[in-house]
């Protein structure tokens, strides 16, 4: 079964069902194989890293070849080795070849959006409590970064739902996601509103990339089971407070908090030990909430019969 995108066209007279097409052979990151050794094959893709630490993303093909500052280096000498081989460009630089990982894909992946960092992703997947065989709604699938993190968090038992109102952007994020992960089949594309109605209920988990994510709380709500998470990114603490505000007018949500990620790495050369001049400082704020069960009908604590 392919994705199943809802809706997608429906506007532009593209055919619902059109979806990319992985490349022919994804080894490394298809979610439903074991991990193991890999041979490059046509089709993946390969980072290339040069002795200075810059990094090429590439995407194999017989008879093509990479062009950069020093030189040449041709697919076909790539193509056959295993992963962590190294390669000769033609101006004798030699270049070591790794399958990307998630963060080195996203941060290089075509944008139809501005995607979630990978620091915000590990904690929002961490805090969040995602794990394997959980439902998730999503919205604003944007470039596909955080669906990608999702699937690969609930694995093939676990169902990723999809909102998005712009068919762009979803094109974009299906492909990033096929040529990532392959073939996926246990995701849900809704070319649709989450501020307006939600169809999905008893959902483990919902996670939010909106602007206004406030307004699809009581949606949400009634999508979410008790207990559910509630995790949402937003780029400015003016959105986060409006967020928390509305959060902590409703009783049934608690456990709401809010946090900012920073990462600084550290210049390490012999006796020379500092902190490394740049950072990734901000790139915005994770807040969550918990959903508890109604409790109309409960009497007060304490307030049993006698």
């Amino acid at each position: 079964m392919d994705p199943y995108v809802e809706g997608l066209g429906s506007r532009s007279g593209m055919p619902a069902s059109r979806v990319p097409e992985p490349p022919a052979k994804i080894a490394r990151h298809d979610i439903r194989e074991p991990l193991g050794p890999v041979i490059f094959q046509p089709g993946d893709k390969a980072l290339l890293t040069d002795r200075r630490g810059r990094r090429y993303l590439v995407t194999l093909r017989s008879g093509a070849s990479f062009h950069f500052h020093r030189g040449i280096v041709r697919h076909d000498a790539i193509i056959g080795l295993p992963d962590g081989s190294r390669v000769v460009s033609t101006g004798a630089e030699t270049m070591t070849v790794f399958r990307p990982t998630y963060a080195d894909y996203v941060l290089k992946m075509p944008r139809g959006a501005q995607v979630i960092y990978p620091k915000d992703v590990a904690i929002l997947l961490m805090q969040a409590d995602l794990y394997p065989g959980a439902r998730v709604l999503e919205a604003g699938i944007g470039s596909g970064a955080m669906t990608m993190a999702l699937l690969r968090a609930v694995g093939p038992e676990g169902e990723v739902i999809a909102y998005e109102q712009r068919e762009d952007f979803a094109e974009r994020a299906l492909t990033n996601i096929a040529e990532f992960l392959g073939k996926v089949e246990n995701l849900q594309v809704r070319m649709a509103s989450i501020y307006e109605t939600i169809d999905e209920t008893e959902v483990d988990r919902a996670v939010l990339d909106l602007p206004e994510p406030w307004r699809a709380l009581p949606q949400i709500k009634g999508s979410l089971r008790p207990g559910g998470i509630l995790a949402c990114f937003l780029p400015t603490i003016l959105q986060v407070q409006k967020l928390t505000l509305e959060l902590e007018l409703d009783e049934r949500w608690t456990s709401v908090w809010s946090q900012e990620t920073l990462t600084r790495t550290w210049h390490i050369d012999g006796q020379s030990v500092r902190p490394d001049h740049r950072m990734i400082a901000h790139t915005g704020f994770l807040t969550f909430a918990r959903l508890t069960g109604p409790s109309g009908g409960l009497p007060p604590c304490g307030g049993g019969q006698s």
